[in-house]
């Protein structure tokens, strides 16, 4: 019989030839994995080569790349004795963190275990209890979107009962427009109709309620603008404002809020996307300018894609995506300095989430879009009711999450399945002007003169 190579799976850990032990001898059946971590998958292992040699002599196995410590004998009565189907079982009780992030420090078997696709894809979809995702996507990461749906429904499970509300409605003297939450969910500055940008420390919550609202930004006694602030944005500790007064303002949040520039515009600026060391603003009289914050005021180029005023924004290293009155979207590539494309919709956009491939928008209908760029240009793929009764002024979207917020005085969360699953709805006397989640804390923009703040009990 001639020699060749032949490739086998070996089980992780190895068998012990001593005892006859192995942790699986044969893959296990998809009925066998249905029984561990909800649902079936294939079995993960080690994969070796194993030479055959002439004459019917004893295998001789060869191992490709660096070279590997002699297997463990696995002790009778170890975790490790167990099949994987049970393995898989006891995983399902720990949260989706500890499992990603833990487990692969332990043991090479346990790295494989929780480094598995399927087996994320398979506890992924119990927990969402729809299709998900909505679009799919190459390369989707399935374990990161498990932890960050798992962790969402912790928060807000049971009418959000895990979460803690507060009012922040000592800070400004007229309705709230814009929120942003920074710093791991610590601060949030938000502007409003006052003409004022206000600073809040986020850690004082139920400690020192007046020490909440850290400072006012800017040193005019008349605000910090001269018109409403409408938009802010940041880029790590810097954070800028657009108003009103046709003014950007921008300030260093790590130099105690002291001001570091400022860009005039023509006309009311709506929207802002802040990109390392680029500035992009969307205006009331149709206008896109990005400006190179190293080079100073002069912008790197101006365009007019629109007929109407640019509501909303969104932008990557590559492409800048606005939404505007005149009920389209343009997709502008910033390398090529040119339009890509302008869909016509039957509505228009005012809030905008994109990542990755997807762009998750709300309407004047109250309605959510998603418009997907798998074949390289952007089309809409979904067109969801989610609840809302009128035009959505806030959204938020993340793997495994979805917040919507709505001047029918309404905040929605939801799972992010195939049609949006609401899960909790806060309501109040108030309309809802926008929205921004940081990791356990969400912060709302609220036309009753306050910031509407929940925040994860400890």
């Amino acid at each position: 019989m001639g020699g060749g190579i032949h490739t086998h799976e070996v089980r992780c850990p190895h068998v012990d030839a001593s005892r006859g032990r192995s942790m699986t001898s044969a893959r296990a059946s998809d009925a066998h994995w249905a029984r561990g971590w909800g649902g079936g998958g294939p079995e993960v292992g080690l994969t070796v080569a194993v030479e055959t040699g002439r004459g019917g002599a004893e295998p001789a196995m060869e191992e490709r790349g660096p070279s590997l410590p002699p297997p463990s004998p696995v002790p009778p009565g170890s975790l490790l004795a167990l099949p994987p189907e049970l393995l898989l079982r006891i995983c399902g009780f720990l949260g989706a963190r500890e499992v990603r992030e833990v487990l692969p420090r332990v043991c090479r078997a346990l790295r494989a275990l929780a480094r598995d696709a399927v087996t994320w894809r398979l506890r992924l979809q119990r927990s969402a209890r729809g299709r998900f995702p909505v679009l799919a996507e190459e390369g989707f990461d399935w374990a990161a979107a498990c932890v960050d749906l798992e962790e969402h429904l912790q928060r807000w499970g049971g009418s959000g009962a895990p979460m803690e509300h507060f009012s922040l409605d000592e800070g400004h003297f007229a309705s709230v427009d814009t929120v942003l939450l920074l710093q791991g969910g610590t601060l949030c500055v938000s502007g409003a109709r006052d003409r004022n940008v206000n600073v809040w420390d986020l850690r004082q919550l139920g400690r020192a309620p007046g020490s909440v609202l850290a400072k006012t930004l800017g040193t005019e006694r008349t605000g910090t603008h001269k018109g409403w602030v409408w938009c802010l944005a940041s880029q790590d500790n810097k954070v800028c404002s657009g108003s009103w007064d046709s003014t950007v303002k921008l300030w260093d949040l790590e130099a105690e809020g002291q001001q570091f520039g400022e860009i005039r515009e023509k006309a009311a600026v709506l929207c802002l996307s802040y990109r390392p060391n680029v500035l992009i603003t969307g205006t009331f009289n149709r206008t896109l300018t990005i400006y190179d914050l190293r080079a100073g005021q002069p912008p790197v180029h101006s365009y007019k894609p629109h007929t109407s005023a640019v509501l909303a924004l969104v932008a990557d290293e590559r492409l800048i995506l606005s939404g505007s009155e005149d009920r389209t979207l343009v997709v502008y590539d910033r390398r090529a300095a040119r339009v890509l494309q302008r869909l016509q919709l039957e509505s228009y956009l005012l809030s905008m989430s994109y990542q990755g491939t997807e762009l998750w928008a709300g309407d004047n209908r109250g309605h959510v879009y998603v418009f997907g760029s798998s074949t390289g240009s952007f089309q809409p793929a979904q067109y969801f009711d989610v609840g809302h009764r009128l035009q959505i002024t806030g959204l938020w979207h993340s793997p495994g999450s979805l917040y919507t917020t709505s001047i029918d005085r309404s905040l929605r969360i939801h799972v992010p399945t195939d049609p949006p699953r609401t899960i909790c709805s806060w309501t109040q006397d108030d309309v809802f002007n926008g929205i921004s989640v940081e990791g356990d804390v969400v912060a709302a923009a609220s036309g009753g003169l306050s910031v509407e703040v929940w925040r994860l009990r400890t």
